[in-house]
């Protein structure tokens, strides 16, 4: 979008005293308590005379919509969503207040700064600045614009994307949504590479249960549940699915590979984007060895819970472990189990299911809105490779995907891996200039999809 630098400055500072005041209202989730946050919203949407909507799901938990109207729309709306809701915080391993929200060092401080407040404010000044755009009638809507604002994301998202979606399906209903769910990388200190999440994978909770004889742990026995889980969870841990190259993970690893640093690892990318099934078996062997792209390569299987005994000299009937399953597009639940099964080969251990994650189908590559998010990248900064992205991370997007609404996933934020990885951590933080980037993206992929000049 064409603005003077100055004006763009003045955004940017919007953005931080937005964020800042948004951070400072304390939405750890439990309990939520979103609702504060939402008035706020509220109160400066409908300051500048945009139409809202203010929901309360249950208690203390909010959602709001707001909608900047066209004239005459051409097409269905484009949506933009963020949550409200933040992770806790163990307040002694910080070094700035979580919930401060200041300006330090050119870094805003504070829960959610990245996840997802940050996006939140970015969201919201470019509405307001498309508004601002419409009243100096050198511009007009071609489709609404839709801003959303959840709770409960971070606790699976029932009383979020998913309540909109069943209690007012005509608020929701667009041709394209934007949420967080990708990445923009800076190697080197330049951005590298956007992923763009066009797919994820799903959530599934898995229960190892061993059974066995009990009695005084004074007299060792044969069969022990406790020492049957452990000899189950190691092989389970040590088991690796089989690969599996969806077009996503394809087209996301071949873009990569032209501007990946490391050769040999650029190398694979390019082996494993090929059609030669031996380069690509190559490829997928260098590319395992690395935890985040093995991760995009198959379903993963973490252990992550031993809950067995009461008593140091107790031996227990029975030992459990639970296992976050995370299942390909496309992949059976079912069928993961049952190989875990035959692989356990033990009768007195069994893995079953506990919780089933729930499909939702990619949202194209192809599309009017991809295109539009690569192209506001490339105004900002031509070099950054824009790639479609299978997020290993779940995503309120899974909802609007399998409602039929393509939905594409990034943290509009230029970020180092030492701030990625702060969020949901300590110290969470984002660079101001990051937030202006935000902006002029998520803006830029406004006024491609709705706006044009009269």
């Amino acid at each position: 979008m064409l603005l003077p630098q100055s004006e763009w400055n003045g955004l940017r500072d919007e953005v931080v005293a937005h964020l800042s005041r948004l951070i400072r209202i304390d939405t750890t989730n439990p309990p939520g308590n979103e609702m504060v946050l939402a008035r706020y919203l509220d109160e400066k949407l409908r300051a500048a005379g945009i139409e809202t909507h203010l929901y309360e799901p249950v208690p203390g938990r909010a959602a709001i919509v707001a909608r900047l109207r066209a004239q005459s729309p051409e097409a269905l709306p484009v949506l933009l969503l963020a949550h409200m809701d933040v992770v806790g915080v163990e307040r002694d391993a910080w070094t700035r207040d979580p919930f401060g929200g200041e300006v330090i060092d050119g870094y805003v401080y504070g829960r959610g700064a990245i996840d997802d407040k940050g996006m939140l404010a970015v969201n919201l000044v470019a509405l307001l600045l498309a508004s601002r755009l419409l009243a100096s009638g050198r511009y007009e809507l071609t489709r609404d614009v839709v801003l959303v604002a959840t709770s409960d994301e971070e606790a699976g998202g029932t009383i979020g994307t998913e309540w909109l979606i069943e209690q007012h399906p005509e608020l929701m209903r667009a041709e394209f949504a934007l949420n967080e769910g990708g990445r923009i990388r800076v190697v080197d200190g330049k951005p590298l590479y956007a992923a763009i999440q066009c797919a994820e994978k799903m959530s599934n909770v898995v229960m190892v249960t061993a059974i066995g004889p009990g009695g005084h742990a004074s007299v060792p026995l044969p069969g022990n549940p406790v020492a049957r889980l452990a000899r189950a969870v190691a092989l389970i841990a040590e088991h690796r699915e089989p690969v599996i190259l969806l077009p996503t993970t394809r087209e996301f690893f071949a873009g990569l590979a032209t501007v990946w640093p490391q050769a040999s690892e650029g190398a694979a990318m390019a082996d494993l984007a090929s059609d030669d099934a031996s380069r690509r078996e190559r490829g997928a062997k260098v590319l395992s060895a690395i935890p985040l792209f093995d991760a995009v390569l198959r379903t993963g299987i973490s252990p992550t819970i031993l809950d067995a005994g009461l008593r140091h000299n107790v031996i227990p009937t029975e030992a459990r472990a639970t296992l976050s399953v995370r299942t390909l597009p496309g992949e059976s639940i079912d069928d993961v189990v049952r190989r875990l099964n035959q692989l356990v080969n033990d009768p007195a251990v069994h893995v079953e299911i506990a919780h089933r994650g729930h499909d939702a189908p990619p949202s194209p590559s192809n599309s009017a809105a991809f295109g539009a998010l690569r192209d506001s990248l490339h105004e900002i900064d031509p070099l950054i490779a824009a790639v479609p992205y299978l997020s290993t991370g779940a995503t309120e997007s899974a909802f609007l995907r399998r409602w039929g609404v393509p939905t594409y996933g990034i943290l509009p934020f230029p970020l180092t891996m030492d701030d990625e990885t702060r969020m949901h951590g300590h110290d969470e933080r984002v660079p101001v200039e990051a937030l202006a980037f935000g902006l002029r993206l998520v803006s830029g992929f406004v006024a491609r999809l709705a706006v044009r000049e009269r």
